[in-house]
């Protein structure tokens, strides 16, 4: 199966695509945004905004970008979902302040839940260095896409009874420090060396098969998605 054949057409691209002429687009185009809301938060809280204002900045932006649908001022040459909302969400803050208008949770529409003691006290682990709202979007854009590859993993291996050997291989996966060998952990599993490294290579090729699969749903191209990773791990840089 060629990259082509695997992209999917059901996200971004088909939102890109059909616009208003398919009900299942603006189901597509709300679940992206439900699964894509704390970076908007992030930014808005580093672009001045008290963690209340930013909440409902969220809430606002969002039922005004899926009910507007805003949508027909998309650019498909740039057809990156990512780029896309933040530059939207950047004008919709313009907008507000502009007209000096007290933002209104999404006119009574919440389109995602947001636990607001839980979502400041994220960000308030957020470095504190001079890093600015953009970049600090893209920062935790990849952290969050990087985060549901996880759990979608996680979710597979538990369905597989494998729950314990992906705990303890989790840190192969995260490129995080690892306190212990590959000899070390194989043994806490009772399996060989060599078994154990065959383990951690498979859950790797799989790792890497749903970062495009994730990566896929946010451009408009199968050829951007190399570009859209390479982005993103620089975010991270």
């Amino acid at each position: 199966m060629n990259q082509d054949e695997r992209f999917p057409t059901t996200h971004w691209s088909r939102i890109l695509r059909d616009g208003e002429k398919d009900g299942c687009v603006h189901v597509a185009l709300e679940q992206l945004c439900k699964d894509y809301w704390y970076p908007l938060y992030a930014f808005a809280r580093r672009r001045g905004l008290d963690p209340e204002s930013a909440c409902d900045l969220v809430q606002g932006f969002l039922a005004d970008f899926i009910e507007r649908r805003a949508l027909s001022k998309a650019n498909p040459e740039l057809g990156r979902f990512r780029s896309f909302l933040r530059t939207a969400c950047s004008n919709y803050l313009a907008r507000t302040r502009e007209h000096d208008r007290a933002l209104k949770r999404g006119g009574g529409q919440q389109i995602v839940s947001i636990d607001l003691r839980d979502t400041e006290g994220r960000y308030l682990n957020e470095p504190v260095h001079d890093i600015t709202a953009e970049r600090l979007f893209e920062r935790q854009w990849a952290l969050e896409l990087l985060q549901r590859v996880l759990t979608q993993l996680e979710s597979e291996a538990a369905m597989a009874n494998n729950s314990k050997l992906f705990e303890l291989l989790r840190p192969f996966l995260e490129g995080s420090d690892r306190s212990n060998t590959y000899r070390e952990i194989a043994a806490k599993l009772q399996l060989s060396e060599g078994a154990f490294k065959v383990a951690v290579s498979r859950y790797r090729r799989r790792y890497r098969d749903l970062l495009r699969d994730e990566v896929a749903r946010t451009v408009a191209d199968p050829t951007q998605v190399d570009d859209e990773i390479s982005d993103l791990l620089n975010a991270l840089a």
